[in-house]
């Protein structure tokens, strides 16, 4: 019998622990330390595949502060690759229900959305104490019966500054994840799992970056469909929407995000002393601290000179830009028409530039509500489609 609606509510917990906001930078000796700890995970990275296991250890996935899930879960630490190709480690968690089935069950790839850039934020250091901001909506998945596996993304939870909005890197990460799950002995899944890959904001650029690389960096996972919402799928036309609002905050993560990616940026020439603390506080915290923190500010009120104007930053965002190649398996794509933060004609053009290249697409306009709410208003949809593709029914695309 088809599910349509989880059999447990489904509320998401909107409160993450932050961080205390620093306002000073790191320490030339920590950094140093940091610099150490990166090249040990570098060349812990170099000496595998991708999605291969570096380590493992037992772990919990709790919705809310104790409640039970009857899962079993581990956190793992995997070898995956960085925007330029190199190797590196990512950690993540990997969670199986416990309700007596033997047979081959399938596996979502899951990219949480925006939840900050400091270590402590990471999806696998929440989830086992109820303070992830989407558990609820992951064990939705799980009470389905299906396996989740939830990347940390590169950087969040692992050596160095987490690459926030660097699309290749998070879509690896993604694809990675699953390899890593299905490599996992514990977790009971094996080569030849059906796939699928879900997420809504960062998590949505991930999963539709993922949906992209599918088919030439990781052909042989038996990926269904990806589900992603509110795409920013174009990085100079989002920030160019959030410059002063209350989003603007996103703007100067990203700019971190990318600047970790790729240091010849040298963002800190850019940033005035008013813009070197906020960024510096952004990297040590989580999204609670960095949405108050960085919300109604102009690029120019931080910087000496806008990044962005520059020919080589413009080049990198381009780089994360989504739209250049169809994905391979089936996608659903929503989006709110008043989203506040991703602009919905941003996701349209997505979606338009996926149906130009022949990808099979489903479209959904979220008319009630805005860029949060999408997330959950939606999930049991995105679930259910999901669900149709693991049962190999007919898609329904709308370009």
């Amino acid at each position: 019998m088809r599910l349509r609606t989880p059999t447990r509510r489904t509320a998401v917990a909107t409160a993450l622990a932050a961080l205390a906001f620093s306002a000073t930078g790191i320490p030339a000796a920590a950094t140093a330390t940091a610099s150490e700890a990166a090249s040990e995970a570098a060349a812990e990275a170099a000496a595998g595949r991708p999605g291969d296991i570096v380590d493992v250890a037992a772990s919990a996935f709790h919705p809310l502060p104790g409640q039970p899930t009857d899962t079993k879960a581990w956190k793992i630490r995997y070898r995956s690759t960085t925007a330029d190709g190199a190797p590196n480690t990512v950690s993540g968690t990997v969670i199986v229900p416990q309700d007596g089935r033997t047979g081959p069950r399938p596996l979502v790839t899951y990219a949480v959305g925006t939840v900050g850039m400091g270590d402590s934020c990471a999806p696998s250091n929440n989830l086992p104490y109820g303070t992830a901001m989407e558990a609820n909506l992951i064990q939705q998945l799980t009470l389905r019966g299906w396996a989740v596996v939830v990347t940390d993304y590169e950087g969040l939870g692992t050596p160095g500054v987490h690459t926030y909005t660097v699309g290749p890197s998070a879509g690896r990460a993604v694809l990675d994840a699953a390899r890593a799950a299905e490599r996992l002995p514990e977790a009971g899944l094996g080569a030849g799992t059906p796939v699928g890959i879900m997420g809504y904001s960062q998590g949505g650029q991930a999963g539709s970056w993922a949906a992209e690389l599918q088919g030439s960096y990781a052909p042989e996972l038996k990926v269904k469909g990806t589900a992603t919402g509110g795409v920013p799928a174009d990085l100079m036309k989002v920030a160019e929407f959030n410059n002063g609002s209350y989003g603007s905050g996103l703007i100067f993560m990203a700019a971190a995000g990318q600047d970790a990616a790729f240091p010849e940026l040298r963002l800190d020439s850019y940033l005035n002393p008013a813009g070197k603390t906020l960024v510096a506080g952004m990297k040590e915290s989580c999204v609670a601290i960095d949405a108050i923190a960085g919300s109604f500010k102009r690029i120019s009120d931080l910087t000496t000179r806008n990044p962005l104007e520059q020919p080589d930053w413009q080049a990198r965002l381009n780089q994360s830009r989504l739209g250049r190649t169809a994905p391979a398996a089936p996608v659903l794509q929503y989006h709110a028409l008043g989203d506040e933060l991703i602009p919905y004609a941003v996701g349209r053009q997505l979606r338009s530039e996926w149906c130009t290249k022949g990808a099979n697409v489903e479209w959904d306009t979220i008319w009630v509500g805005e860029h949060v709410s999408g997330v959950i208003t939606h999930s049991v949809a995105a679930g259910n489609w999901l669900a149709d593709r693991f049962a190999d029914r007919p898609t329904h695309p709308n370009c």
